[in-house]
């Protein structure tokens, strides 16, 4: 997804509140994949410093690429639904290039935990080319095999890893924290004491990204490491 390749996970233990590894196989190295904690432990509240996600908030970016300029349109919707058992907000993604041709049209699912994790549980996608509509990379937890992850920590520590999400072959997206003290320029602003991580997927090698966060605004910046593909936060509204 555009702007949501998303802190991290070191050792998690079981007990009331606590996550355990699953049962899914991961490659040597990599974050564990992971098992939500049950339901009556999340909220659709998710106001985690680093990725706010207050109902009506929006966020418009520009997008510069290979193929043109690309304007993307992020929206908390008011509903929410339930997936995997747990009640989640809605985020409402909107991609266009150049007069408006749509590139991609996206819902993705998002929850907080009692201790102030974001979880993320999947993503109905709709990609347009050529004529042609793909839903490639469309996942949802609890259904074959797939399993939610956490893309924001509580209290991210610079080096922790963590897998975002998992469905094998089709969602295999993870991220290590590279530094809290990042600073960015974007249309939004000359912004400091930024959040800085490596994003990626083993079935992307090449499509590595960093991201930058800021405190009470979430995603101001995206730039990919082998490409000039560069996402800017524009603007940001608060409902």
């Amino acid at each position: 997804m555009t702007c949501r390749m998303l802190a991290a996970l070191a050792v998690l233990g079981l007990t009331t509140g606590m996550v355990t590894v699953g049962t899914a196989e991961a490659r040597q190295g990599d974050p564990p994949v992971l098992q939500h904690p049950p339901a009556g432990q999340f909220s659709t509240q998710v106001d985690n410093p680093w990725m706010p996600m207050r109902p009506g908030a929006q966020w418009r970016f520009v997008g510069h690429t290979a193929g043109g300029t690309e304007h993307s349109v992020t929206t908390v919707l008011v509903r929410t639904k339930v997936v995997d058992g747990v009640r989640v907000v809605i985020v409402h993604d909107v991609t266009r290039r150049g007069s408006g041709r749509l590139l991609e049209n996206t819902y993705d699912w998002f929850a907080q935990d009692s201790r102030g994790r974001v979880w993320y549980f999947g993503e109905n996608t709709k990609a347009y080319a050529g004529g042609k509509v793909s839903r490639e990379g469309s996942w949802q937890a609890g259904r074959r095999g797939a399993r939610a992850g956490i893309v924001m920590e509580a209290h991210p520590r610079v080096t922790e890893a963590y897998r975002q999400e998992y469905r094998k072959g089709v969602a295999e997206d993870q991220a290590r924290i590279l530094s809290r003290h990042a600073s960015a320029t974007v249309p939004y602003g000359a912004l400091h004491g930024l959040l800085k991580t490596r994003d990626f997927s083993r079935l992307e090698p090449g499509g590595a990204e960093v991201k930058y966060y800021a405190r009470g605004v979430g995603v101001v910046l995206e730039n990919a490491l082998h490409e000039k593909d560069r996402n800017e936060l524009v603007r940001m509204t608060r409902r």
